[in-house]
């Protein structure tokens, strides 16, 4: 039994492929009290907090593809910086079952105007939370630390 377990192991090895890569915009505003809150869209397929996010688009930087899924699926403009602020790491699960691993590289975007009309308009719920209580709802932990950690730098 041991042998199997040997075998199966190393057939996993040898089909892990290195995570694929995708942008995101974690979209923040101040309120008139100085309280930051963070944006969270549902996701389409199970309905879970996200934040906007995307693959790599030719002949776009990555703060511009993370600016363009923002108002894509959340219908938000506003200033995204160029650089990164950090990444996480989760599981997709693909249309016919396969889950892969993604690193996503954060790209802070502070919104100034919401469309009432844009792409994924009436497919995905849209909320506005103080940042701990967006850090709460995420479901992948390096994404709820990257949140708490943009929230205590950016709150006085």
């Amino acid at each position: 039994m041991n042998f199997l377990h040997q075998i199966v192991s190393d057939v996993q090895l040898m089909l892990r492929r290195p995570p694929r890569m995708q942008y995101a915009a974690l979209c923040y505003r101040f309120r008139k009290d100085n309280t930051l809150e963070i944006l969270l869209i549902t996701s389409r397929d199970t309905g879970r907090w996200v934040i906007p996010k995307g693959w790599p688009m030719k002949g776009k930087r990555a703060h511009e593809v993370a600016a363009r899924e923002a108002y894509e699926e959340a219908g938000v403009k506003g200033t995204c910086q160029r650089f990164p602020f950090g990444y996480y790491f989760y599981k997709k699960r693909l249309d016919h079952g396969l889950k892969i691993s993604c690193r996503v590289q954060l790209h802070p975007l502070e919104v100034t105007r919401m469309r009432g009309k844009f792409p994924e308009k009436g497919e995905r719920k849209l909320a506005w939370f103080d940042y701990r209580e967006a850090a709460k709802r995420v479901a992948e932990p390096s994404l709820r630390d990257r949140i708490l950690r943009f929230g205590q730098q950016r709150v006085p």
